[in-house]
């Protein structure tokens, strides 16, 4: 979509992820977190483009409204290092294509660090927007998987991966 930016995650941007956590955002990401988890996951997205090891980033529309969330990580994934994508958009703006332009965005920022040949994203099996999104993406769909998230509860995945060193 034109004009949609990703902007990097800031302090200003608690009260979106406030509104990112509502059980139909968070249906297949085990429901929705407690405040204090919410404040902890702020803390960690501010705090994480400075690491070098990926960063959160804020969709942002034309008009200026944040409207969604898109990441990467750097994770191991069968014995070998790569990113992690994952993404959230706020119902009402949903169905537009937005989280495939910010997964798009992402991927341009994981691809030009050239630090890892591979990104993933492991959107659950009963999720057909986010697999969707990836499909729309580039993504290569290697199969189901069993996957950790939230910490702690297995879930049934499928298990996308894009090549980074493939252009974009």
């Amino acid at each position: 979509m034109a004009g949609v930016r990703i902007v990097p995650w800031g302090e200003d941007d608690l009260e979106l992820l406030r509104q990112l956590n509502a059980p139909e955002i968070r249906a297949h990401t085990g429901g929705p977190e407690t405040d204090e988890q919410v404040l902890a996951r702020h803390e960690r997205y501010v705090r994480f483009g400075g690491t070098g090891q990926g960063c959160m980033y804020t969709l942002v529309l034309p008009d200026g409204a944040s409207v969604g969330s898109v990441g990467y990580w750097e994770r191991e994934w069968h014995g070998e290092q790569v990113y992690e994508l994952g993404w959230a958009v706020l119902p009402g703006y949903q169905g537009r294509g937005l989280a495939t332009a910010a997964v798009r965005a992402a991927l341009d920022v994981a691809r030009a660090r050239r630090t890892r040949r591979w990104a993933h994203a492991y959107p659950s099996v009963d999720n057909p927007p986010s697999n969707a999104v990836c499909r729309k993406a580039g993504f290569t769909l290697l199969g189901e998987t069993e996957f950790e998230y939230p910490p702690g509860q297995l879930m049934r995945a499928n298990d996308w991966r894009l090549d980074l060193t493939a252009g974009g």
